[in-house]
């Protein structure tokens, strides 16, 4: 009787370690991409897109990173991070230029900081305010 106890007890264990193993394989591969500025400061209102995809992933607003293991594209399918895999991404924020990047996607340890340069604003030319006209460009007889 202990025998078939142990025996149960241990297929279970196996079943179990391979439902983990599968879960663990559809999950993907954590990718965790770190915006940062010149002086390597996060950049709080960052953002990180896949040219493709619809939605914006905000950065987390203390560290400038973002994180995830797939993607959900507009067509409803989930692209999943898998090694091997190569991704590209826009990173992008307010008053800094925009980066594509390309990354390959290892088994582990996928930490990607990127750094993005500060737009320059001459105060002197900036955008001067449009002339809005409203219908009445010629004077009106009295």
């Amino acid at each position: 009787m202990r025998r078939w106890i142990a025996a149960i007890a241990l297929g279970v264990t196996l079943v179990g370690d391979a439902d983990a193993k599968k879960s663990k394989d559809t999950d993907g591969v954590n990718v965790k991409i770190t915006v940062l500025d010149e002086k390597q400061k996060a950049i709080p209102t960052a953002v990180i897109r896949h040219p493709d995809e619809a939605d914006r992933h905000r950065v987390n607003s203390m560290t400038g990173s973002w994180e995830d293991t797939k993607l959900y594209m507009p067509d409803g399918t989930e692209m999943i991070f898998t090694p091997g895999m190569s991704v590209r991404f826009e990173v992008s924020a307010p008053g800094y230029l925009t980066k594509i990047i390309q990354y390959d996607i290892r088994k582990r340890k996928n930490n990607v900081e990127v750094n993005l340069v500060e737009l320059e604003m001459d105060d002197e030319t900036g955008i001067e305010d449009p002339m809005i006209t409203f219908g009445r460009d010629k004077p009106r007889d009295g």
